[in-house]
């Protein structure tokens, strides 16, 4: 139980350093460049993918190490394109309903996209990634 109560903490740190940069790609692209928050959403989600596998794989999870490196990352890129979906779809659903409440609704729908993807990824990375061992909650 330490061990995935300290995983969930660390996946955790992870997801808001991860949140931060995607936040802020967003934000820029859209504030200061004017790119559409469809786009730009897109973006902040692939550079924070690249920097949550980095930390994911040496800090969060102990991958599978007889699983091939390649095939690790093709795991975790699928599984992170149905986050993206999923994060985008729910942009896409609620940011023009709740821009006709508030300005920039993308930024808190952003939030709330990123909580569910959030719980996603860590139950699909801990079973898809990590190293099997005798069931989901590992000592």
């Amino acid at each position: 139980m330490k061990k995935l109560i300290s995983q969930i903490f660390k996946f955790g740190v992870t997801g808001v350093i991860c949140f931060l940069i995607q936040t802020g790609i967003l934000t820029a692209l859209t504030e200061l460049f004017g790119v559409p928050y469809m786009i730009s959403s897109f973006i902040g989600f692939t550079v924070s993918v690249i920097v949550n596998y980095i930390m994911s794989i040496t800090i969060v999870f102990e991958p599978d190490r007889q699983c091939g490196k390649v095939k690790q990352f093709s795991v975790f890129l699928i599984l992170s394109i149905i986050g993206l979906g999923i994060y985008q779809i729910l942009m896409w659903l609620i940011t023009p309903w709740l821009e006709k409440y508030m300005s920039r609704a993308y930024m808190l729908v952003n939030i709330g996209a990123t909580v569910v993807v959030m719980v996603y990824n860590f139950i699909t990375r801990k079973i898809f990634i990590e190293k099997k061992t005798d069931g989901i909650i590992a000592e």
